[in-house]
């Protein structure tokens, strides 16, 4: 065993990494709140107001796989505390912003940050904690925040954006990122992945990129321009091609970001498809719940995170319960649950009205809602990296984070789609008299999208979630050409 792994200071070094990871999950679910108030602000449409969590998302997930090679490549603690500075920097920016533009492009620096720093962070988790119940447990921490984090954003936003206003709840990272870049060289070992190619695939992240741009934009703009417009067949045909591009660029290159190999396994495989829908509901429903609680309820920001505790206190409970069960149960029956939980929230909040009040219309929504999130969070995490060589640990934290953003992304952006169009036809058949009943048949239509995606997600878990109980140790097979990919 080596001496890191022994290293009593191992703890102390999860503590620093699962707190960036907080804060970068935090990041992407804090900023629901204050959307409303952003809005207003700086002057968003109701189409645009999307891109503030889909920036974010977009570069986030479509270069993580690039962080990760590179924490691989040119050393995890030196990649960290890079991520870090982009991330805390980019924060001043997005707090100081004075128009939409400038937010959305400081939230795309953001996600830059992001995408170093968290797959570096879970690099960094697998190379001190060895393949056996620490790990485990680690990686069932690192999980259980990242449930609490995606939900929590909620109660401290509120107060925040009703405080000292929206821009703090990007202000809010400066100390703790000030402070994590101070504990790095006193906490975390330096280390590279072993025996790979000083090799980049640059063509590959901005295929990937691209092609998830053009898929986000092309679902946004679709209600104006028309489904069957020339433009919107464009768009959808030129993400089509650059996602091509990329799986060719892919099996051709010697240092592939995604190496085809990896496919083989199925529990990483079914983990990330998992991960991915799940995301897309994760963040979906919380995007319309809060733009309905404040603009159709009339709710301040503080009033809508303070009594939404609910959810976040839920998915701890979750998060907690499934970091117990899921090596003693297995995958599939834990993801499957917490699928089946945020089904039947979204289901319970399709009902919302113009009239409707917290208990009537939203808590039992989010009572159910909340532990699924935490359920199936850490079950596709801990299932995407049982049993992951260190060589490989940059690649597979890289997809499992990937997916997660790149659902997010997706999430919003079809869910935002349904609630516009729907809000618009509906003052084309009705005149415009009626604004608030207009949003809340949106908003409804937007929860009934939300149900579809939560029963994909089932299905997910129950076809490609098949491995037995105790079967956790499932390695990925190095290739002989190259081992770190």
């Amino acid at each position: 065993m080596s001496t890191v792994a022994t290293d009593p200071r191992r703890w102390w070094a999860l503590a620093l990494l699962c707190g960036a990871f907080f804060m970068v999950i935090l990041d992407a679910s804090i900023v629901i709140v204050a959307l409303p108030s952003i809005e207003a602000d700086l002057g968003f449409s109701a189409s645009g107001l999307q891109w503030v969590i889909s920036a974010y998302a977009l570069t986030f997930g479509g270069l993580l796989l690039l962080g990760g090679r590179s924490a691989d490549l040119l050393g995890r603690r030196r990649m960290f505390m890079v991520g870090i500075v982009l991330f805390t920097l980019a924060s001043l920016l997005c707090g100081l912003a004075w128009s939409p533009a400038a937010l959305i492009t400081a939230r795309a620096i953001q996600g830059v940050g992001a995408a170093v720093m968290t797959p570096t962070a879970l690099s960094i988790l697998i190379t001190i904690f060895e393949d056996g119940p620490d790990r485990n447990k680690a990686l069932g921490i690192w999980g259980a925040l990242g449930g609490i984090g995606a939900t929590a954003g909620w109660l401290i936003g509120g107060p925040l954006t009703d405080g000292p206003g929206w821009e703090w709840v990007f202000f809010i990272n400066i100390p703790i990122g000030l402070l994590a870049l101070a504990l790095c060289p006193v906490l975390l070992p330096e280390s590279r992945g072993v025996g790979i190619r000083r090799s980049f695939d640059p063509l590959g992240a901005v295929s990937v990129t691209s092609a998830l741009v053009l898929l986000v934009y092309a679902l946004v703009e679709a209600p104006d321009a028309g489904w069957a417009s020339a433009q919107t067949i464009g768009l959808f045909a030129g993400s089509a091609v650059l996602f091509a591009l990329f799986a060719a660029i892919e099996s051709r290159t010697k240092a592939p970001l995604v190496p085809l190999r990896i496919f083989r396994s199925r529990t990483l495989v079914g983990a990330n498809a998992v991960m991915l829908i799940f995301s897309t509901v994760g963040f979906g429903m919380p995007f319309l719940l809060t733009l309905y609680a404040q603009q159709v309820l009339g709710f301040s920001a503080l009033k809508f995170g303070m009594t939404s505790v609910v959810m976040p206190v839920a998915a701890a409970a979750g998060s907690i319960a499934g970091q117990a069960i899921v090596l003693r149960v297995g995958f599939r029956p834990v993801a499957a649950a917490g699928m089946v939980l945020m089904g039947l929230g979204c289901l319970f909040l399709t009902q919302v009205s113009v009239s409707g009040s917290y208990f009537g219309d939203i808590f039992v929504g989010l009572l159910l809602f909340g532990p699924g999130i935490g359920l199936a969070f850490v079950t596709s995490s801990i299932a995407a990296l049982a049993g992951v060589a260190e060589e490989e640990s940059g690649l597979a934290s890289g997809l499992n984070n990937t997916a997660f953003q790149i659902g997010a992304a997706l999430g919003v952006a079809v869910v935002s789609t349904v609630a516009v169009s729907r809000t618009e036809d509906f003052l084309a058949e009705n005149g415009t008299g009626n604004t608030a009943l207009a949003l809340t048949e949106g908003f409804q239509a937007g929860f009934v999208a939300c149900v579809v995606l939560a029963g994909i997600g089932l299905a997910a878990s129950l076809l490609l979630l098949g491995q037995r109980r105790g079967a956790v140790t499932e390695t990925l097979e190095p290739s002989p050409a190259y081992p770190g990919d």
